[in-house]
């Protein structure tokens, strides 16, 4: 099969998603009549968190999915590497949330294996706030993504956190970010807890408390899971590149707060 070439006005260079587009292939999903005062049925993922600390920045996400009043899925991943300095978390229509992720994460490789180099952290985020100002149709019809981006800026040395509206709108965030239906709760957990210099297992567990918090105050974000051993995703993104906090490791941090609340609740 032969590479598909392209008149110079018309060559897509380093845009994957402007390439599928040429070659018949559309990167955004085809527009879809959504009737007026339907119900959804499609999962919905909730509450995702992001904080910057001393190294880098800490993002988390519950792993509940819902559709309407119905728990649609215990086990959602929401925290995604975008590529190994960022990463990224989704909430909203999750089907499409999680096509949006995948073809940001291949328009990212693309970029570099074109360009031989990496894209800035703030090319990054305008490049998925492009993406999610072109999924604008299919947010108007109810179906909307929004998502939280952050990462390791190499250049300044430092941790960033993106957060956007459905038109596109991008907002950088000094300190900390939170979205979804629990964001609110979330934000105001980190907000007390939240400090400059924090270290990374301060980091880490403010970011498990926020999402504990939430999980009490809204019905369609998870809280940790005892019976099924399902915690909240928790990654931590620095000089070093993306890493998840492993489960047990999670788990463990999830077990010390809880018995933290029972003595605080003991007479």
């Amino acid at each position: 099969m032969a590479l598909p070439l392209f008149p110079p006005e018309h060559d897509p260079g380093p845009d994957f998603a402007g390439l599928l587009r040429l070659t018949a292939g559309r990167a955004d999903p085809a527009p879809r009549v959504v009737e007026a005062g339907a119900p959804s049925v499609a999962p919905h993922g909730t509450t995702v968190v992001a904080l910057r600390y001393a190294d880098g920045v800490v993002m988390a996400g519950d792993r509940r999915a819902t559709a309407g009043n119905i728990i649609a899925h215990h086990a959602m991943e929401k925290v995604f590497p975008a590529d190994r300095h960022s990463a990224v978390a989704i909430a909203g229509t999750a089907g499409m949330a999680i096509e949006m992720v995948r073809l940001f994460q291949v328009q990212l490789e693309h970029y570099e294996k074109v360009e031989g180099s990496t894209l800035s952290l703030e090319g990054k985020a305008n490049q998925l706030a492009q993406m999610v100002r072109q999924h604008l149709p299919m947010a108007m019809q109810g179906l909307a993504v929004i998502p939280l981006f952050a990462g390791y800026d190499t250049t300044r040395g430092t941790g960033r956190i993106f957060n956007y509206d459905v038109t596109g709108g991008k907002y950088e965030d000094t300190d900390f970010q939170a979205t979804g239906s629990g964001g609110r709760d979330a934000r105001s957990t980190i907000k007390l807890g939240w400090r400059e210099g924090l270290a990374t297992d301060a980091a880490v567990d403010l970011a498990i408390q926020s999402l504990y918090d939430a999980a009490d105050e809204d019905s369609a974000t998870g809280g940790p899971d005892l019976v099924r051993g399902i915690y909240p995703i928790v990654a931590v993104v620095d000089a070093a590149g993306y890493r998840e906090v492993p489960e047990p490791e999670v788990a463990e941090r999830f077990a010390a707060l809880i018995a933290r609340k029972q003595a605080e609740r003991a007479p």
